[in-house]
């Protein structure tokens, strides 16, 4: 008898959400360093265009925004609204940080989405955009992303936790024009910055 199956099918996509794979910030080639905005810079409080992962322009800005990270002290996280172009893409990187426990090296992602977000704890924030305040933000501590990496235009799912968690929740949500005084509890929770990286 025929129509006889070993199992389900793999499904085509389920490849495409592994993590980043063989994808590395090499790839974009080498960038700029920008100027970072401040707020109220109007370009930190309008939701970003989304973009075509695979333009050159869209590498090109990627491969900028990861080396305005590199030369920025204390930076892990840096999108593109902080360097004046309303577009949803951003940098992360937590390597090195002492909160990290998972860490994914460099990336950069297109078009990034939450899939899903559980475990939800405080925890003070600061940004290069708002240097002289920091915060006490809700964020989720376990957390899957998906996104378009600049270049190949892959989607990727990204699975992670703790302090990586809560860095691509920040950028995330500087792509749609939210900063995170816009997540704070309320005046209590904002503090003046002691130390300047």
């Amino acid at each position: 008898m025929s129509g006889a199956t070993d199992g389900p099918k793999p499904d085509p996509q389920a490849e495409a959400y592994v993590g980043l794979g063989d994808w590395v910030p090499e790839s974009l080639g080498s960038g700029r360093v920008i100027p970072v905005v401040c707020a109220p810079e109007p370009v930190l409080s309008r939701p970003g265009d989304e973009v075509d992962p695979t333009a050159g322009e869209t590498v090109r800005l990627a491969a900028d925004l990861v080396a305005t990270m590199r030369v920025s002290p204390g930076c892990v996280g840096l999108a593109a609204p902080q360097v004046g172009v309303s577009a949803q893409i951003f940098a992360v990187d937590v390597t090195g940080h002492p909160k990290t426990v998972t860490g994914h090296g460099v990336f950069v992602l297109c078009n990034a989405r939450v899939v899903e977000a559980t475990r939800w704890k405080a925890g003070r924030e600061g940004c290069m955009s708002v240097p002289d305040l920091t915060g006490d933000v809700k964020r989720a501590s376990r957390l899957v992303v998906e996104g378009a990496l600049p270049g190949s235009g892959e989607t990727v799912r990204l699975v992670t936790d703790g302090f990586e968690a809560r860095a691509l929740q920040h950028e995330i949500d500087h792509c749609a024009g939210l900063l995170f005084l816009d997540r704070v509890a309320g005046a209590h929770a904002i503090y003046q910055r002691k130390v300047y990286l």
